[in-house]
Protein backbone atom coordinates (compact mmCIF):
# COMPACT_ATOMS: atom_id res chain seq x y z
CA UNK A 1 0.00 0.00 0.00
CA UNK A 2 0.97 3.46 -0.77
CA UNK A 3 3.06 5.49 2.58
CA UNK A 4 0.71 8.10 4.14
CA UNK A 5 3.42 10.66 4.02
CA UNK A 6 2.90 10.07 -0.38
CA UNK A 7 -1.07 10.19 0.31
CA UNK A 8 -0.29 13.63 2.27
CA UNK A 9 1.74 14.84 0.09
CA UNK A 10 -1.03 13.97 -3.22
CA UNK A 11 -4.07 15.05 -1.57
CA UNK A 12 -1.83 18.35 -0.32
CA UNK A 13 -1.15 18.85 -4.26
CA UNK A 14 -4.89 18.95 -4.46
CA UNK A 15 -5.79 20.72 -2.64
CA UNK A 16 -3.12 23.40 -4.25
CA UNK A 17 -4.11 22.71 -7.53
CA UNK A 18 -7.86 23.43 -6.45
CA UNK A 19 -6.84 26.96 -4.82
CA UNK A 20 -5.02 27.82 -7.78
CA UNK A 21 -7.84 27.00 -10.40
CA UNK A 22 -10.49 29.22 -7.92
CA UNK A 23 -8.26 31.66 -7.76
CA UNK A 24 -7.95 32.18 -11.96
CA UNK A 25 -11.78 31.09 -12.05
CA UNK A 26 -12.75 34.68 -9.66
CA UNK A 27 -10.01 36.81 -11.45
CA UNK A 28 -11.91 36.21 -14.54
CA UNK A 29 -15.40 37.04 -12.92
CA UNK A 30 -13.65 40.05 -12.23
CA UNK A 31 -11.83 41.34 -15.37
CA UNK A 32 -14.00 39.46 -17.71
CA UNK A 33 -16.34 42.07 -19.72
CA UNK A 34 -19.55 41.12 -19.84
CA UNK A 35 -21.87 38.48 -18.14
CA UNK A 36 -21.78 35.67 -20.85
CA UNK A 37 -17.95 35.54 -20.37
CA UNK A 38 -17.92 35.72 -16.51
CA UNK A 39 -20.72 32.55 -16.45
CA UNK A 40 -18.04 30.42 -18.04
CA UNK A 41 -15.40 31.56 -15.43
CA UNK A 42 -17.95 30.66 -13.00
CA UNK A 43 -18.65 27.65 -14.35
CA UNK A 44 -15.50 26.04 -14.77
CA UNK A 45 -14.33 27.13 -11.35
CA UNK A 46 -17.09 25.68 -9.79
CA UNK A 47 -16.63 22.29 -10.95
CA UNK A 48 -12.92 21.89 -12.37
CA UNK A 49 -12.33 23.53 -8.99
CA UNK A 50 -14.24 21.61 -6.74
CA UNK A 51 -13.36 18.47 -8.24
CA UNK A 52 -9.52 18.05 -6.76
CA UNK A 53 -10.70 18.91 -3.26
CA UNK A 54 -13.30 16.01 -3.59
CA UNK A 55 -11.07 14.07 -4.92
CA UNK A 56 -7.92 15.19 -2.08
CA UNK A 57 -11.24 14.30 0.42
CA UNK A 58 -11.77 10.73 -1.25
CA UNK A 59 -8.08 9.84 -0.78
CA UNK A 60 -8.45 10.51 3.09
CA UNK A 61 -11.10 9.83 3.78
CA UNK A 62 -11.85 6.07 2.54
CA UNK A 63 -14.17 4.63 0.71
CA UNK A 64 -17.39 5.75 2.79
CA UNK A 65 -16.12 9.62 2.36
CA UNK A 66 -15.23 8.69 -1.63
CA UNK A 67 -19.12 7.29 -2.29
CA UNK A 68 -19.90 10.67 -1.16
CA UNK A 69 -17.70 12.80 -3.00
CA UNK A 70 -18.36 11.03 -6.18
CA UNK A 71 -22.03 12.16 -5.61
CA UNK A 72 -20.96 15.37 -5.29
CA UNK A 73 -19.47 15.36 -8.43
CA UNK A 74 -22.19 13.86 -10.65
CA UNK A 75 -24.82 16.68 -8.65
CA UNK A 76 -22.17 19.16 -9.55
CA UNK A 77 -21.82 17.89 -13.26
CA UNK A 78 -25.56 18.20 -13.58
CA UNK A 79 -26.07 21.11 -11.99
CA UNK A 80 -23.52 23.57 -13.22
CA UNK A 81 -23.99 23.97 -16.63
CA UNK A 82 -28.09 24.27 -16.20
CA UNK A 83 -26.93 27.11 -13.81
CA UNK A 84 -25.01 28.55 -16.06
CA UNK A 85 -27.81 28.31 -19.15
CA UNK A 86 -30.37 30.27 -16.46
CA UNK A 87 -28.12 32.73 -15.94
CA UNK A 88 -26.79 33.61 -19.57
CA UNK A 89 -30.81 33.00 -20.38
CA UNK A 90 -31.46 35.70 -17.98
CA UNK A 91 -29.42 38.18 -19.17
CA UNK A 92 -30.14 37.56 -22.53
CA UNK A 93 -33.87 37.99 -22.02
CA UNK A 94 -32.70 41.49 -19.86
CA UNK A 95 -31.32 42.67 -23.43
CA UNK A 96 -27.55 42.20 -21.75
CA UNK A 97 -24.67 43.36 -24.25
CA UNK A 98 -21.84 41.24 -24.99
CA UNK A 99 -19.09 43.38 -24.32
CA UNK A 100 -16.35 41.33 -25.59
CA UNK A 101 -13.73 42.97 -28.38
CA UNK A 102 -14.79 41.04 -31.88
CA UNK A 103 -18.21 39.12 -30.28
CA UNK A 104 -20.70 38.27 -32.76
CA UNK A 105 -24.16 37.31 -31.42
CA UNK A 106 -25.08 34.49 -33.31
CA UNK A 107 -28.49 34.20 -31.80
CA UNK A 108 -30.97 35.57 -35.38
CA UNK A 109 -31.88 38.44 -33.63
CA UNK A 110 -31.06 42.08 -33.53
CA UNK A 111 -30.51 42.00 -29.43
CA UNK A 112 -26.97 43.99 -29.26
CA UNK A 113 -28.61 46.63 -31.38
CA UNK A 114 -30.25 49.83 -30.32
CA UNK A 115 -33.94 49.76 -31.16
CA UNK A 116 -35.02 52.38 -34.00
CA UNK A 117 -38.57 53.67 -34.09
CA UNK A 118 -39.77 53.34 -37.47
CA UNK A 119 -42.85 55.30 -37.67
Amino acid sequence: MFDNTLISWVSDALVLLSMIIMSIAIYGMFKLPDVYTRIHAAGKGAFLGILPLLLAASINGGPALGYRAFLIAVFLLLTTPVGAHVIGLAAYRMRERMETPGAIDESGSRLNEPEHNVS
